[in-house]
């Protein structure tokens, strides 16, 4: 069902839009891939690119459960043109993890070892800070752990509880201070800080599929609860969303996506929005092409302010330590000048 909607929803897009469906990444996520096991896995990457065809994919990416990479599972999604596997640990310490609702029966370590000897520097990993319980000495050590298996890109996520679960009264300044130590260790460690919550090793170790929606780049999102966006040259877009019913998707029954318009103010906030969690900030030639006016001609009185306060800090980097008042500000400024 999933590779007949993703076939479907080429088919449509490029009628709508009388031109070819170029992929250059793909990413398999928001779930648990690896449940699907090696055959499994390996039917739906033929699948998706017998469908996509020869459109210059540059990059594949599968999450994955530790739990459930199983070498078999990796070695399969190897030998079908995975790039980059991306396996979810959170940490290495199962008191915080069984705190916070996350505990697991089988430890990280062989996955780990199995992806980075399969994938080499193409591994990556996700860590989680202001867990339940986790202190400088955990996360310290959760940290030097990832780095032992030479992964080329680390995610550090700070746990944001959902309002009226169990965990809402934990300390953000707690949270705020351990994710600021994870930040800096991993910098010492080499990494780039590339986006709000990613760290590279290197530039060609970055997420190329996410940064093509940080970006604000067309992205078609397939299955249960995905998402996915198309810009349109007169700056106005199409955002399709699915069901998050895995099940009823199965049977064929909701698995068409919900279609919402998406007006030009709703775009140039959404683009700010993504845009500046990366380091590069937003894309100012697509910005100028979509919008017709520069971005510095959009916002000019957030951003000289903003410059004002940074002094000889990069603006972008202090941006992306306090982007929710710096696009609160921005917001403030288009609502006027609409």
């Amino acid at each position: 069902m999933l590779l007949n909607e993703t076939e479907r929803r080429k088919k449509e897009i490029t009628s709508e839009y009388n031109s070819p469906v170029m992929v250059p990444s793909v990413y398999i996520g928001g779930g648990t891939p690896s449940v699907l096991g090696a055959q499994g896995i390996a039917r739906l990457l033929e699948g998706i690119v017998t469908i996509t065809g020869e459109s210059g994919t540059e990059e594949i990416t599968v999450e994955a459960n530790p739990e459930t990479a199983t070498p078999d599972f990796l070695l399969s999604c190897r030998d079908h043109g995975v790039t980059r596997i991306s396996l979810g640990v959170q940490s290495f310490d199962e008191t915080v993890l069984n705190a916070a609702g996350r505990g697991r029966s089988v430890s990280p370590e062989k996955s780990l070892n199995e992806a980075g000897h399969i994938f080499g520097r193409g591994l990556s990993v996700d860590l989680m800070s202001g867990l339940p319980g986790q202190n400088k000495k955990i996360l310290l050590n959760d940290i030097e752990r990832t780095l032992s298996y030479n992964p080329g890109h680390i995610s550090l996520y700070a746990l944001t509880p959902k309002e009226g679960s169990s965990l809402t009264g934990h300390s953000a300044e707690n949270e705020d201070w351990l994710w600021l130590l994870g930040r800096d260790e991993l910098k010492k460690a080499g990494f780039e800080h590339y986006e709000i919550s990613n760290f590279a090793v290197s530039v060609d170790y970055r997420s190329l599929h996410n940064i093509r929606y940080w970006r604000m780049n067309n992205w078609l999102g397939i299955g249960p609860s995905a998402s996915g966006t198309i810009i349109n040259n007169d700056g106005t877009g199409i955002r399709s969303t699915y069901q998050p019913d895995a099940i009823a998707f199965s049977n064929g029954v909701n698995n068409k996506p919900a279609i919402e318009k998406l007006d030009k103010s709703t775009v140039i906030k959404e683009t700010l929005l993504m845009g500046y969690r990366f380091c590069d900030g937003p894309d100012p030639v697509l910005f100028l092409q979509r919008f017709g006016k520069s971005i510095e001609d959009t916002i000019p009185q957030t951003l000289s302010a903003w410059q004002k306060k940074t002094g000889t800090i990069p603006l972008q980097e202090t941006i992306m330590c306090f982007l929710n008042p710096f696009l609160l500000d921005a917001f403030i400024e288009l609502d006027k000048s609409n």
